[in-house]
């Protein structure tokens, strides 16, 4: 009896056991599933969903004219939940489905799309890869399809965008624009404007599936915000022809670097600014903006002295100089002029023909006891601070201010542009308020952010000095500044069209490397053009390679300033001079500056409007096969459509636009049909569509 006692006590005590054991476990699940839940779940749901961020599209850059300089483009990675499309749903659709997937996306064949579709359906895939980097075309005629058109939950289609930053026009204005790379230094207005082109992210919850991948979980997202657009200054037509005559020089003189800043006299726009450095295997890019870089002016600085010394009325320009021959020793150094035999002459013949034994001369005379006055004037030129144009790596001027003896010397080579570091652009706004009739104009190149349309932020002509001269000492400087182009070293853009004012200057240069004996010039030209009423300044610089045997401004700069200023007359002459119906104009300059047969023939044959002429393009337009003219006048011309087929993007908008047409373009490369056809008649602002093969 003893034992079985104990049996049964072991037995109930086992029981008990599992008893309170089964107890906790009621507990416990129900505390977990009403206390603990929602923090579990939450922790489950964390291990398979999480939060992704939705890039903005970011914001446009436009000419002032409207043509995209930089725009961001949709790219589309296509994928498929297969086992949201029902089977006799997919098995409905799979040929005629295969057959549009092989039409657009041209990866595969139908009956290869046919397979993969069927392979991927039996596997239940549920983020399977259909394309990736569609273009936005693509994505959506595929979204279109059946069943893909019945949406994520019910046709299975998932489209992940990104962003793709691109250049309608390649490298135009390349280091003004700037450049927008993901996780990487921007550069030019993509970085200045940035926190307005780039826009404010959005969210979506995406799940993990089979296999790792994340899918979207649809109707969780936070649509982003767009970024704004930038409306600049540049202008296409303009930046193209700066360009394009910078590189034909550089190339030709194997320059290191060169710039050309082309200025809005009347309200300091930017309306080109072109850049060109030499690479390590001869060829030319935008790899620096040199317009912003610090270097020593040389002769463009007279003008400079020269203001000075009006402003203090110290001189007058037919106050005579002796040039000393050329060469003058001023304390224990030696001035020297680049051509010998100067003797007695005028300062405006001194301006007129570089002498730096005159200027070194007349700043040392006049300011060695009064070195504050200099500065004051520089000053108010706005020569010791940026210029304000907002693009990042402008440096300030520099001067060599070490001591008051070795200061009054150096005023000697400071006055004709040496030891003094100021960048093309300050050179240019200084010439551009003599342009101006004395008001000096803040540079700029942004005119407006916009929002949807509508401009948030405008950019309006600011005015840095009111008067830097009195009326009459303007009227002498652009008379001394005619002189260069009249008889002095300038004498190379003197014609019968249109009266440049402007300066030639050479410096040779000592920096980062280089010494004297390397014989590396810079070499510039600045002027604005024409006298009467001057439309825009110009600034040209080109350093050259070492021992290069062209390296004065009237040799390697004045040429650019040439081709670009002529073009410009051409292109604008309709705006400064009212041309009578079926007027015929002598335009034969700018055509020879051109330098194209077409050109040469129609200087040759017939005198036309300088507007007709503007692109050889369009020359190519007004004759036939046999190259007989088939106009007389622009009249008979101006309203019919051009022909650009087979032309390259940048040359079909050029024409097109200054046509008066609105271009839409499809595709790269060149011009393979148009909307409208050649020849036809058109309204000023009708849409034409080119499609580039």
């Amino acid at each position: 009896m003893k034992i079985h006692k104990e049996i049964r006590f072991r037995v109930y005590i086992t029981f008990l056991g599992m008893c309170l054991f089964g107890v906790g476990i009621i507990y416990k699940g129900v505390t977990i599933q009403f206390k603990e839940g929602k923090e579990l779940n939450s922790l489950a749901d964390s291990l398979h969903t999480k939060i992704e961020t939705i890039q903005p599209e970011r914001g446009n850059i436009y000419s002032e004219d409207g043509s995209l300089l930089s725009s961001s483009i949709p790219e589309f990675d296509l994928r498929l939940d297969m086992d949201a499309i029902p089977d006799d749903t997919l098995y409905k659709y799979i040929e005629p489905l295969s057959k549009g997937l092989a039409t657009v996306l041209k990866d595969n064949s139908w009956t290869e799309y046919k397979a993969i579709l069927s392979r991927e359906k039996t596997n239940k895939n549920r983020y399977f890869l259909l394309k990736k980097k569609a273009n936005y075309s693509q994505y959506l005629l595929v979204k279109a399809m059946q069943p893909f058109c019945k949406g994520a939950n019910k046709g299975g289609f998932i489209a992940e965008s990104h962003t793709k930053r691109i250049n309608p026009f390649g490298l135009l204005a390349n280091r003004v624009v700037g450049m927008w790379r993901k996780n990487a230094q921007n550069i030019g207005l993509e970085a200045v404007y940035d926190s307005m082109l780039r826009g404010s992210q959005g969210q979506r919850v995406v799940r993990r599936i089979a296999g790792g991948a994340w899918m979207p979980i649809d109707g969780s997202e936070i649509e982003p915000e767009n970024g704004r657009d930038v409306i600049t200054t540049i202008d296409v037509n303009i930046q193209d022809v700066a360009e394009n005559a910078l590189l034909h020089q550089i190339v030709k003189e194997q320059a290191s670097f060169g710039t050309c800043i082309v200025m809005e006299v009347k309200t300091g726009k930017i309306k080109a600014m072109a850049n060109l450095g030499r690479m390590k295997d001869s060829s030319y890019y935008e790899d620096y903006n040199y317009a912003l870089k610090q270097m020593e002016p040389g002769s463009t600085f007279k003008l400079v002295s020269l203001i000075s010394m009006m402003r203090d009325k110290l001189i007058h320009i037919d106050d005579k100089i002796n040039c000393e021959g050329g060469r003058t020793r001023i304390g224990p150094y030696t001035i020297s002029d680049s051509h010998a035999g100067l003797g007695l002459l005028t300062i405006k013949d001194a301006f007129a023909h570089s002498s730096n034994v005159a200027f070194a001369k007349l700043i040392y005379k006049n300011y060695k006891d009064s070195i504050g006055s200099y500065w004051t004037n520089l000053h108010t030129l706005g020569l010791d601070d940026k210029t304000g144009l907002g693009l990042s790596g402008e440096r300030k001027p520099y001067f060599i201010r070490d001591s008051v003896t070795k200061g009054r010397f150096c005023l000697a080579f400071m006055g004709i542009g040496y030891q003094v570091m100021i960048t093309p652009l300050h050179t240019c706004m200084v010439y551009n308020s003599i342009a101006n009739n004395g008001k000096m104009m803040k540079p700029y190149l942004v005119n407006s952010v916009r929002e949807y349309g509508k401009d948030i932020v405008t950019t309006s002509p600011k005015i840095v000095h009111d008067k830097i001269l009195d009326s009459s000492s303007i009227v002498l400087l652009k008379e001394v500044m005619a002189e260069v182009v009249e008889s002095g070293t300038g004498k190379a853009l003197k014609n019968p069209y249109y009266t440049i004012c402007g300066k030639t200057g050479t410096a040779q240069v000592a920096d980062k490397g280089i010494k004297y004996t390397d014989r590396v010039y810079s070499g510039s030209f600045v002027g604005f053009f024409p006298k009467e009423n001057p439309q825009y300044t110009i600034c040209v610089v080109l350093r050259t390679r070492k021992g290069s045997n062209n390296y004065y401004g009237g040799q390697i700069a004045l040429p650019i300033f040439k081709e670009v200023a002529n073009r410009l007359y051409a292109i604008n002459m309709h705006k400064t001079k009212s041309i009578a119906e079926n007027e015929k104009v002598n335009v034969a300059l700018p055509i020879k500056s051109m330098k194209s047969d077409e050109y040469n023939y129609l200087a040759n044959k017939l005198n036309l409007t300088a507007q007709a002429i503007a692109s050889p393009a369009w020359i190519r337009q007004m004759s036939d096969t046999s190259g007989k003219l088939i106009f007389n006048t622009v009249e008979q011309y101006k309203n019919l459509v051009p022909n650009v087929n087979g032309m390259g993007l940048r040359d079909a908008i050029y024409v097109l636009e200054n046509a008066g047409l609105k271009v839409i373009t499809m595709g790269r490369g060149k011009v393979m049909t148009q909307s409208i056809p050649p020849g036809s008649a058109f309204s000023k602002g009708q849409k034409i569509t080119i499609q580039l093969s």
